[in-house]
């Protein structure tokens, strides 16, 4: 099983507009073995954040080891960023320098600090549209399914293992495929003398 971590020499790879908040430096490629849905050895890659490149290794070479079954691992500039396209194709994924969904926030996956997994039948749904369309016969999460992640799937144990989050947690929208680790934010006491 292959798993490397590699410094950004292609600044293509993560196709940053002008402007970045991020930049090549702050970012990892990483190269995965991954058990398909045919149940053979693939190769994936994908670019994170610098921070987080170790950890992911180790949660996905958990996830190989486990036979854990993802369709396919790819970098959304390979689908020109297009994060319908990614979702619809069930495609596995990390970076991808974009908003949230018609908002104008910036997404942690633009910092490279969220990861979609086999996004087809773990749909995102917000304010009730279902993304991907066509993975509205697996919005219902009541219903057994393959692929399904929830919180006794091995995708969830392991990434929460590690400290990271959940979009199947959220309370109004929820993001079933998306795991995410925010920054850790730098708290200062203020002493008043």
């Amino acid at each position: 099983m292959a798993f490397e971590i590699e410094r950004i020499e292609d600044e293509a790879l993560a196709a940053l507009p002008r402007g970045a908040k991020v930049s090549p430096a702050g970012l990892r490629l990483i190269n995965v073995t991954y058990v398909g849905f045919d149940g053979a050895a693939h190769e994936g890659r994908m670019i994170c954040a610098k921070s987080l490149a170790a950890e992911l290794t180790l949660i996905f070479r958990e996830l190989a080891q486990a036979a854990y079954p993802i369709e396919r691992i790819a970098l959304s500039s390979e689908f020109d960023g297009d994060d319908d396209r990614l979702m619809a194709g069930n495609i596995s994924s990390c970076f991808n320098y974009r908003t949230v969904a018609n908002t104008d926030t910036l997404s942690l996956h633009a910092l490279g600090r969220a990861v979609d997994i086999n996004p087809l039948y773990n749909p995102y749904i917000q304010k009730g549209v279902i993304m991907p369309p066509n993975g509205e016969p697996y919005a219902d999460r009541t219903k057994p399914f393959p692929f399904k992640i929830d919180h006794d799937d091995l995708a969830f144990k392991t990434f929460a293992k590690y400290g990271w989050k959940w979009g199947g947690d959220w309370t109004d929208d929820v993001d079933y495929q998306h795991f995410y680790k925010p920054e850790a934010r730098i708290v200062r006491a203020v002493r008043r003398i």
